[in-house]
């Protein structure tokens, strides 16, 4: 049985959900987070380039450090969206939650080529408990294909 890749499927229009590795060492420096190695974030650019210029609507998740299950601001991927924004020269929409009413309407109003980069997975306590229920992927909208990964809806 021959596995799909990204490129079998047709995301045009459709939301892809990926699961990408954005814990990068970083340093302050000036007030300011400062990535100090990015070759994880360019590791995942072939894959959000293709998406985005093939009209997904791709929905970046990441865990960032080790905040305990709670908001810690130095452990924010704010500061790594606005570096992606830099790398693919195309704006990158953050969502402050992972879950709930905010990222959902991020994701309702988003058009074709965008991409979206939700808070720090491990801002939820069930992330950083290895609660499985926190794996299940969310569910935007009535029209959902889910593939192992990146999800696809």
């Amino acid at each position: 049985m021959t596995k799909l890749s990204l490129r079998d499927l047709d995301v045009r229009g459709k939301r892809v959900l990926v699961r990408v590795d954005f814990n990068v060492p970083t340093e302050l420096r000036g007030g300011k987070v400062r990535i100090t190695d990015d070759t994880r974030i360019r590791e995942s650019l072939p894959t959000i380039n293709y998406l985005r210029e093939h009209g997904a609507k791709t929905i970046l998740m990441s865990h960032f450090g080790r905040p305990k299950g709670k908001p810690v601001e130095k452990y924010s991927l704010r500061s790594i969206g606005d570096y992606l924004h830099s790398l693919i020269h195309h704006p990158v929409i953050f969502s402050h939650d992972t879950i709930g009413e905010v990222p959902e309407k991020i994701v309702e109003h988003m058009h074709d080529g965008d991409v979206a980069l939700l808070e720090n997975l491990r801002f939820q306590p069930g992330e950083e408990a290895n609660d499985p229920s926190a794996r299940t992927p969310p569910r935007w909208g009535s029209q959902n294909l889910w593939t192992s990964r990146p999800w696809v809806s």
